[in-house]
């Protein structure tokens, strides 16, 4: 292994700083105690870039590189982006925060984009995943489709897999203290067996957890406090024993939480104490593994009920031990594993009468019952231990990895840069059609507002003025638009997807429609889709209407374009045609697109090379109806007919560049 060195000032910042004072206490739902503090960021930036470094000092062609937990967030995209051949796992261990907490976080698009540099991201819960994808739509409006987010360059794919336990090992320790005999017993499970025989039908109540706010550890004794008092006649036959691991004892919310835990058990003992009987036995301390499988062992009944956790895996471990099939399990259905232990007798931490009820429900559950339910998950647990956990998330790792590797799609790069200079150069008659919005410019808010600059202008002209080489502007946008930025240069224009033309050094032409009313009739439905969705507009073109979605809630976006096309699609008749493009419905008339634009303006003429750019839907008509010989590239990397794809709009004209220069 590799070390990587921190000073005590790292880790104050880094570790007990923002990784322990922000992030864990606000993944886990716990806003009152997360600091947010600038300089902890820094540190907690620096020491990511320190592991990344050390990756990458590390790695060899081929490699495969797996990242753990809250502490490394920005680490993924701090390798990628020095080494995007090399294949990055992500799996993160505790739970992902809802969208509306999640967003309070200062640098939050900064911890989206780091985790994004993973080829694959896992989570333990589909809750989780779900969670992610909400933040990544709606705050970095990345769009996601099912589990696969687009970066625009890479495709990254989220999912689930539900961290085992080493089933065996703790099944077979359990089976060798089950077979031992009374010399080899521990002075603990000599105790614990001592308070069974001391008290008719007498049960034991197990809690283990870490000394952690998210554990429930307050609440589950005040819920044994109210057991007690709601039914007394359990008093001196129970007892709740609970075992505490000190954590990060140094932090003051810690620290506090300590003392309260020390002052109600206290209380508890001190109201219900009798001469022969405690009713808490409170450990606070970690516990050797013999002895922690005597507890999971001599216990009746495990009471795991934390107010968040991202899994839970001693609730795996207290099952995996119960050899014979009896013990009950309360589990709280805040902990990752209640998706997995749904056996168990679910619980909410919060609701201290249910929590209590749920003791005595275990209490008296016939052991016919619990061993029914217990073998039902002890077959779960077995066959899904760790070890598969890990198979599973290198085997999706992998094909991931093969995915990407076999796609069609080339990247542009300066070798095939160069090839496209290259064949630019030798050939005789050229032609090059482009996209406007998201090709030529990135997308705004307000399309009106997203206009070509002085260095854009100048490079279109630039090549229009090339010799024997034709440059053709093919968009979804208006005839008025295009004429007054690009009306004064020596090239073709389309507007509206194909249904007003203008060839170079000619007048506008545009299509005969048949339907003219058809707006009348789409208009109010779509004026009430607007009103039931914040942010979108209509915009009406002489031959198309647009329902623009790009500034509201890509949640609510995507939900209600599924709702619209469903209702347009029930509508429009054959005259119309339904356009899906990015962040846009388009409804247009007649059956005119990209590519039967394309097809007119090349006519007759044979041309030696043709050079095509689009990045949405509608410019896949351009690249389906070109000849073989058109080189097709598609900005971002998405799903597509195009031979080639390109990072963004700026690489656009980096390439074109390298043509006029």
């Amino acid at each position: 292994y590799f070390p990587v060195p921190l000073n005590q000032q790292e880790i104050d910042d880094f570790y007990y700083g923002l990784s322990n004072k922000s992030l864990w206490p606000l993944f886990h739902y716990f806003i009152e105690f997360s600091v947010f503090d600038e300089k902890q960021w820094w540190s907690y930036q620096e020491v990511n870039q320190k592991f990344a470094d050390s990756v990458l000092k590390n790695i060899e062609q081929g490699d495969t590189v797996w990242i753990h937990d809250y502490q490394l967030l920005l680490c993924p995209k701090m390798i990628k982006d020095v080494r995007p051949d090399v294949t990055i796992g992500f799996f993160l261990h505790i739970p992902f925060p809802s969208f509306e907490i999640f967003r309070l976080f200062p640098w939050r698009e900064e911890l989206l984009e780091g985790m994004l540099g993973a080829d694959l991201i896992g989570f333990h819960t589909y809750d989780y995943e779900r969670h992610f994808l909400s933040s990544v739509r709606r705050i970095l409006r990345r769009e996601v489709s099912f589990n696969r987010v687009s970066t625009g360059t890479r495709e990254v794919v989220v999912n689930t897999f539900p961290m085992g336990i080493d089933y065996n090992k703790f099944r077979d320790a359990a089976q060798t203290h089950m077979n031992m005999g009374a010399a080899g017993k521990s002075d603990l499970k000599k105790q614990l067996e001592l308070h069974k025989k001391g008290a008719e039908k007498g049960k034991l109540i197990l809690s283990i957890d870490r000394l952690d706010y998210t554990k429930g550890v307050v609440n589950r004794i005040k819920a044994f406090e109210l057991f007690l008092t709601k039914y007394p006649e359990y008093i001196e036959k129970v007892r709740l024993v609970m075992l505490t691991v000190p954590s990060r004892s140094n932090v003051s919310d810690y620290k506090r939480l300590k003392k309260e835990t020390d002052e109600i058990v206290g209380r508890v003992n001190g109201k219900f104490a009798t001469v022969n009987w405690t009713p808490i036995w409170y450990y606070y301390r970690a516990m050797a593994f013999d002895d922690l499988i005597d507890l999971y062992m001599t216990s009746d009944i495990a009471m795991i009920t934390p107010v968040r956790d991202g899994m839970n895996l001693v609730a795996k471990e207290f099952i995996a031990t119960r050899v014979e099939g009896d013990g009950v399990l309360i589990l709280s259905e805040m902990a990752g594993a209640s998706k997995e232990l749904y056996e168990s007798v679910l619980v909410n931490p919060f609701d201290l009468n249910q929590m209590a009820d749920a003791l005595l429900t275990a209490i008296k559950m016939p052991v016919e019952e619990q061993q029914k339910r217990n073998l039902s998950m002890q077959k779960r647990l077995s066959r899904y231990s760790v070890e598969l956990w890990a198979k599973e998330f290198m085997k999706a790792l992998k094909t991931k990895h093969h995915t990407v590797d076999e796609s069609s799609v080339v990247k542009m790069n300066e070798s095939v840069k160069d090839t496209f200079v290259e064949k630019f150069k030798k050939a005789e008659k050229k032609v090059i059609f482009l996209d406007y919005d998201g090709t030529l410019v990135g997308y705004h808010q307000q399309p009106q507002l997203a206009t070509p600059d002085e260095s854009l202008l100048g490079l279109l002209h630039q090549l229009s003025e090339h010799k024997d080489t034709e440059v053709a502007i093919v968009s979804g946008r208006d005839q008025e638009f295009l004429e007054k930025w690009f009306g004064h240069l020596n090239i073709s224009l389309v507007a509206e997807h194909g249904y007003f033309i203008k060839h170079k050094s000619q007048k506008w032409h545009k299509k005969e429609i048949h339907n003219k009313n058809w707006k009348k009739e789409l208009i109010p439905l779509l004026e009430t889709f607007t009103d039931r969705t914040p942010g979108t507009f209509i915009e009406e073109k002489k031959n198309s209407l647009v329902w623009h979605y790009r500034k509201t809630d890509p949640e609510l976006a995507a939900e209600r374009v599924v709702e619209l096309k469903t209702v347009l699609q029930s509508l429009i008749s054959d005259d119309l045609q339904l356009m899906d493009g990015d962040k846009v419905i388009e409804v247009v008339s007649g059956r005119y697109n990209k590519g039967t634009a394309v097809s007119e303006l090349i006519g007759d003429k044979s041309y030696d090379f043709i050079l095509c750019m689009g990045d949405d839907v509608t410019d896949e008509f351009m690249f389906n109806d070109l000849p073989e010989l058109a080189l097709n590239v598609k900005v971002g990397k998405k799903t597509t007919q195009a031979g080639y794809y390109i990072e963004n709009t700026e690489a656009v004209k980096a390439l074109l560049n390298s043509l006029v220069s």
